[in-house]
């Protein structure tokens, strides 16, 4: 299931999602000092809208990049019942028009599955969940940075 928040949705943009949401920062986090390198803050930007959505679907963030050594596991969040693993793709609209999910190949997929096993045996203090699942959120913006789509797609892979 797939659910899209635009720029031009009112309830949304009212809710001021730039905005740094305390919610989300008292999950743990490894992330130091924000990033000069402008594809890295706009990919940090991405991940704090997913987490401000997810909270907004009434998803408790449980962490945030968690490190390991196959990459960094973006988000990890709980609504109650269903542990998420979360893979975030940030991108800007550009002439070739690729789409937000098209990074999110196999060898990727099987890397975000071996962090998540990662996690799971190191956090021994985890919500219990009755069901795991994947999911990958694409946060889009124009080339002059106003927010255009979040995309949602729960059990992308």
């Amino acid at each position: 299931m797939a659910s899209q928040l635009c720029a031009c949705d009112p309830a949304p943009v009212s809710q001021s999602c730039c905005a740094v949401s305390t919610t989300c920062h008292q999950a743990p986090r490894s992330v130091g000092a924000v990033p000069s390198d402008p594809r890295r803050h706009l990919g940090q930007l991405g991940e704090q809208l997913a987490a401000e959505h997810l909270v907004r679907r009434g998803y408790a963030i449980v962490e945030r990049n968690y490190r390991t050594r196959w990459g960094e596991l973006d988000i990890v969040a709980f609504d109650g019942r269903i542990l998420t693993f979360v893979e975030v793709k940030t991108r800007r609209l550009n002439g070739d028009r690729h789409r937000t999910f098209d990074a999110l190949h196999q060898p990727k997929r099987n890397r975000v599955r071996k962090m998540a096993g990662a996690w799971l045996i190191d956090r021994l203090d985890r919500p219990h969940a009755d069901e795991l699942r994947f999911d990958a959120i694409g946060v889009t913006f124009t080339p002059d940075g106003r927010l255009v789509a979040i995309e949602h797609l729960e059990g992308a892979f």
